[in-house]
């Protein structure tokens, strides 16, 4: 009992203060509460009933709270709340309407926010297609409709079809017109359809070759000012005098268009100018062209302009112009990516698959299109200007040789060479040929089967079979898919008189090319002395059939004729 210990008398009692509680929980008091009464008066029969208890109780029971004096209330705003007496004045009620609530409720009202408990909405109205606003809107269809099926038989070649389809949009489109009139909403006219129907309609007519009709249908869109641009429209004009190789007054109209178009367009403006400097080189006034030519090279240089500017050179013969165009031509940057970047990494496979989706596609095929036609005039370029730029044709050739190895397209070099021995060919000084095709035994595998090919080609001419021979392994060695060395070679073997193995090599060369006529002819002669004469006489008719008026077929399809044995 020592260790218990008891509570004296004057210690505060453990149990006590719990019958104690704020005084403003007290129900027996609220009739005597001033500010109770007059919080009933105002709002009491305005709320809505109590719809639930404290839960787990049948009743309302007080909260329990420490006990004092009574407090006032106050919110978590640091103000009074509804109902609280603060300095003996009751805190009024405040209004709720104006932030859209409402203390009146609806008994058994759902939550509904959707409004989904009114039912279905009512169905559209149907559109009235009597009116005659909506009677325009539909004719507007159909004029778009024919515009679109005329572009569509345009495009699929079928011209007088869509010559057809865009007079019908025009009738459409008129009378659409006077619709508009007669409904007092002439404002309103679709100006952009109607310069749809018309540019369509004048396209066809040009593209129909009815350039008398077109002109007409141009003019009446040039002439109208409420269609902005119009004057773009000269252009078409122009081309079309120029169908008509009236060339005054395509350069007229060209320069009109011309005037017409800002700087801002600068890419139409070398285009027409371009057009102009091709007109004055068929009116034969080269000086003229000269300027538009210069001027395109230098804003925007381009190749075909270059190519251009060297023939009107040429044609007035200045040799130091000429030089300098051909440079101009081969410093033209052609805007595409490098080979390389077709070559594909090992490390990487999905790069890989990447650049093997890309090796070939539209992109790819325009960039070696662009490339080819830009090889196409350099070569035609320096084979012109060659022997006009010097005192000789071979040191010209070696002018432009020497030009083209420190430009970007290197690889014209070796082809500029050969062509060089071709030209010693045709001037039949078969020496310098020779000598300089000999020349390239030591070059890259493209060149070599080349050079080596053409002079196999003078040994037999010559009559030398063993040099012919040795120059013919050494084009197919360089390129096995050569057609005109695998001839060669045959050719060789032909002379020597293994007819079997030069029709294998005849053969050969038209698995890799079909449309080699040589290896076709030199494989039906060798037939016929193999005395294969269905098989000799099936060759040259397959080339009758390619070069219909060929002496030397027909020939030897009269002497197969008699040879055949005559069926029972």
């Amino acid at each position: 009992m020592e260790h218990v210990h008891l509570a004296a008398e004057d210690e505060d009692d453990l149990y006590s203060g719990y019958n104690d509680y704020n005084p403003t929980f007290d129900t027996e008091d609220l009739e005597n509460d001033v500010g109770f009464q007059q919080a009933v008066k105002t709002s009491h029969g305005r709320r809505p009933p109590m719809t639930a208890k404290i839960p787990g109780t049948a009743v309302a029971r007080p909260m329990g709270t420490a006990f004092g004096a009574r407090m006032a209330l106050v919110s978590s705003l640091g103000r009074p709340m509804t109902g609280a007496v603060q300095d003996g004045v009751a805190r009024p009620m405040t209004a709720v309407l104006a932030a859209g609530y409402s203390s009146a409720v609806i008994r058994g009202s759902a939550f509904d926010p959707l409004g989904q408990s009114k039912g279905p909405a009512p169905p559209l109205e149907a559109k009235n297609e009597d009116t005659p606003e909506e009677k325009i809107k539909q004719l507007e269809k159909k004029v778009n409709q024919l515009i679109e099926d005329s572009c569509m038989a345009h495009s699929h070649g079928d011209l007088q079809l869509s010559l057809e389809k865009a007079k019908e949009a025009g009738r459409k489109e008129r009378f659409l017109v006077r619709q508009r009139e007669q409904t007092a909403s002439a404002d309103h006219i679709n100006l952009d359809l109607t310069y749809s129907v018309l540019f369509n309609l004048a396209n066809q007519y040009a593209d129909n070759e009815m350039f008398a009709e077109a002109l007409n249908t141009y003019q009446v869109i040039v002439k109208n000012k409420m269609f902005s641009n119009a004057g773009r429209l000269k252009v078409n004009m122009a081309n079309i005098y120029f169908k008509q190789r009236n060339f005054p007054k395509a350069i007229k109209f060209y320069r009109m268009a011309l005037d017409q178009i800002s700087n801002a367009h600068r890419d139409m403006r070398i285009k027409i100018m371009q057009n102009i400097g091709v007109v004055f080189v068929k009116m034969g006034q080269y000086s003229d062209a000269i300027t538009s030519f210069e001027h395109i090279m230098s804003e925007s240089p381009n190749i075909k302009t270059g190519f251009n500017l060297i023939l009107c050179y040429f044609a007035i013969g200045d040799r130091d112009k000429m030089k300098k165009a051909f440079q101009k031509l081969i410093c033209v940057p052609l805007g595409i990516d490098e080979d390389d970047k077709y070559i594909p990494p090992n490390d990487d496979p999905q790069t890989n698959l990447v650049i093997e989706a890309i090796k070939n596609d539209q992109l790819r095929q325009m960039e070696r299109e662009r490339k080819a036609l830009a090889e196409k005039y350099i070569m035609t370029s320096a084979k012109l200007i060659a022997p006009a730029i010097e005192t000789s044709f071979a040191a010209g050739f070696d002018w432009c040789v020497e030009m083209v190895k420190t430009s970007m397209y290197v690889e014209l070099a070796n082809d500029l060479e050969i062509n060089k021995a071709i030209t010693y060919l045709r001037q039949k000084d078969f020496n310098q040929a020779v000598e300089t095709l000999k020349m390239f035994e030591k070059k890259d595998s493209r060149v070599k089967s080349a050079a080596a090919t053409n002079l196999s080609f003078l040994y037999f001419l010559e009559k030398e079979y063993g040099q012919a021979d040795r120059y013919a392994d050494l084009a197919m060695n360089a390129d096995r898919y050569n057609p005109a060395a695998l001839i060669n070679k045959g050719n060789s073997v032909f002379v020597n008189g293994d007819y079997e193995k030069a029709g294998e090599f005849y053969k050969e060369a038209l698995r890799n090319d079909s449309s080699c006529t040589e290896a076709l002819y030199n494989l039906g002669l060798t037939y016929k002395k193999l005395k294969r004469l269905e098989e000799a006489l099936d060759c040259f008719l397959k080339l009758h059939a390619i070069l219909r008026n060929s002496a030397q077929v027909m020939f030897q399809l009269t002497s197969l004729y008699p040879l055949q044995k005559p069926s029972p």
